[in-house]
């Protein structure tokens, strides 16, 4: 394996969690599918549609997101929203992410400093 393969799976592995936060993020207000796509992706955070549905079918199962249809437009689309519950875990991932950043760039420096 080269080292360009060896990085990409690394990065993919960290993508997975990142983007499972940005997309419960972005949920604070009701939001469309495709709408969501557009905005991760205008923030520095592609992802794709074949990731991103199963992912809000996901946090429906587990009551982070509610998702509720609306027909009024001439397409019907499916708007989620961060439940309480879901609202409560962000706010718990996201002092989670704050200290592992932090920590994971002290550990780094120190890294930086041994070479």
């Amino acid at each position: 394996m080269d080292e360009n393969e060896i990085v990409s799976g690394f990065i993919l592995e960290l993508r997975r969690g990142i983007i499972m936060l940005c997309v419960l993020s972005k949920l604070t207000e009701p939001t469309y599918g495709y709408s969501l796509v557009e905005t991760l992706a205008g923030n520095g955070v592609p992802v794709e549609a074949n990731t991103l549905y199963p992912m809000l079918r996901r946090f429906e199962g587990q009551g982070l997101i509610q998702g509720t249809w609306n027909t009024e437009g001439a397409k019907p689309r499916k708007y989620y929203c961060a439940t309480a519950k879901g609202r409560q875990i962000l706010t718990l991932l996201k002092q989670h992410w704050r200290d592992t950043v932090e920590n994971i760039n002290l550990f780094l420096e120190e890294s930086n400093d041994e070479l």
